[in-house]
């Protein structure tokens, strides 16, 4: 499971992630990245942690199988989310 940290959980921030990200599309997956921070954390501070969130369409099935499609995401971005570069949100 993607550490909560690590997850989009607020419908804004899917929102900014579509209106201001890029988008890359396939057939069957599309994704929206909203890089380059233009909020800079202040000095001696961290960067705030990567974050990523999924949205599955109701052309996929039901809501059992779009939570499964969903977890099995958030299980393959676990191993992943580290080599994405950091967004001030």
């Amino acid at each position: 499971m993607l550490p909560t940290e690590n997850r989009l959980r607020r419908r804004e921030d899917f929102a900014t992630a579509v209106r201001r990200g890029r988008r890359a599309g396939r057939p069957h997956l599309v994704v929206h990245l909203r890089s380059g921070a233009t909020d800079p954390h202040a000095p001696g501070e961290s960067a705030p942690p990567t974050r990523a969130g999924f949205v599955v369409s109701k052309a996929v099935g039901g809501a059992v199988v779009r939570n499964k499609v969903k977890r099995r995401l958030r299980h393959l971005m676990r191993e992943r989310v580290a080599l994405l570069p950091p967004v001030a949100w």
